[in-house]
């Protein structure tokens, strides 16, 4: 109990629910835009949460932690560590042929697992940190797992931009492989809360770090050719990357599955989806943008604004799925 008083920074009454708030947690709530307020609400749900010293040493200790980026919550496990890659694999139900992607606190650290590119790492340092992944051909002895990297000669490697995820790596030391952290194909989580409805009791650990502010995966960008290429659509665009190395390609649908998110399916509702729709029947579920939208459905962005839409996909769409309508109508965007 005295350890426990120590680790309180706050107790107080929110709209009638008892709050107890750590130290750890409230340093995170601080470093945050000043114009959002995270709660977390004991009693209500029994997440894991962790500090990020506990869950470093979790993950060198060969468990699972889920943890914060800008993008979606990710499942990490050590990527140097094959029992502890192997574990992802088994709790998401994903196929072993689906690459990881690998997470560092720098560029710096990342550019010792793989053999960049003079243009890659000029890219890297324009865009890192941030919600861009390289895909490039493994260093000399890389130790991050072969299972990781499904057996490929290739890394996939991201610099996240999130405080917790960059407090967590640096005190990790370790490179983190962490796909999305929901079952295999299901949509990604953005909130914490996402992540205990996807698994429960069955990782370890649960970083808090607020709303996604992207609320997409990062964009996949593969360096192992000569020319770049688009492996997976992402919040960064071809035409953003363009201005910035000139000519990318995007990859064909035969291209050998290098990368996440190039399966047939993936970040998909348990519902049947039907895109630019101005309509809603019986039993479908809809979700708005601009001003095409239907009560009690919600808008992805009443201002129509392309950002915020990026933000509130998923949550939204899993929030409609709970109500296992027969098909999720979405308007055009």
């Amino acid at each position: 109990i005295q350890h426990a008083i120590t680790k309180i920074h706050l107790v107080k009454t929110y709209r009638g629910t008892l709050l107890i708030i750590s130290n750890d947690f409230w340093s995170m709530v601080k470093s945050l835009p000043s114009n959002k307020e995270f709660w977390l609400r004991m009693g209500t749900m029994n997440l894991p949460y962790k500090t990020t010293k506990e869950a470093s040493i979790l993950l060198r200790e060969g468990e699972l932690v889920a943890f914060p980026t800008e993008t979606v919550y990710g499942l990490g496990a050590d990527a140097t560590n094959d029992k502890a890659v192997a574990k992802i694999f088994e709790i998401k139900g994903r196929p072993q042929f689906n690459p990881l992607i690998s997470h560092l606190p720098t560029a710096q650290h990342a550019f010792e697992f793989g053999a960049f590119s003079e243009i890659a790492k000029q890219l890297a340092s324009m865009l890192w940190p941030g919600p861009i992944t390289f895909v490039v051909p493994r260093s000399n002895n890389c130790p991050i797992s072969w299972l990781a990297s499904a057996g490929l000669e290739t890394v996939a490697i991201r610099v996240p931009d999130h405080p917790v995820a960059k407090e967590l790596l640096e005190r990790a030391n370790i490179p983190v492989a962490a796909p999305s952290a929901n079952i295999s194909g299901r949509i990604s989580p953005t909130r914490s809360r996402h992540v205990h409805e996807e698994f429960g009791s069955n990782i370890s650990s649960i970083l808090e770090g607020g709303d996604c502010k992207i609320g997409l995966e990062s964009t996949v960008l593969d360096f192992s050719g000569t020319i770049p290429i688009i492996l997976r659509p992402g919040h960064i665009t071809k035409e953003q990357l363009e201005s910035k190395i000139g000519k990318v390609e995007i990859a064909s649908e035969n291209k050998i599955i290098s990368s996440p998110g190039m399966l047939a399916s993936h970040y998909a509702p348990k519902a049947r989806v039907k895109t630019r729709m101005t309509t809603v029947m019986d039993g479908e579920a809809f979700l708005g943008f601009g001003n095409i939208s239907f009560e009690p459905f919600p808008n992805l962005s009443t201002k129509g604004d392309l950002v915020e839409a990026a933000s509130n996909l998923f949550h939204m769409m899993r929030e409609l799925d709970k109500q296992n309508p027969t098909y999720i109508s979405i308007a055009p965007i």
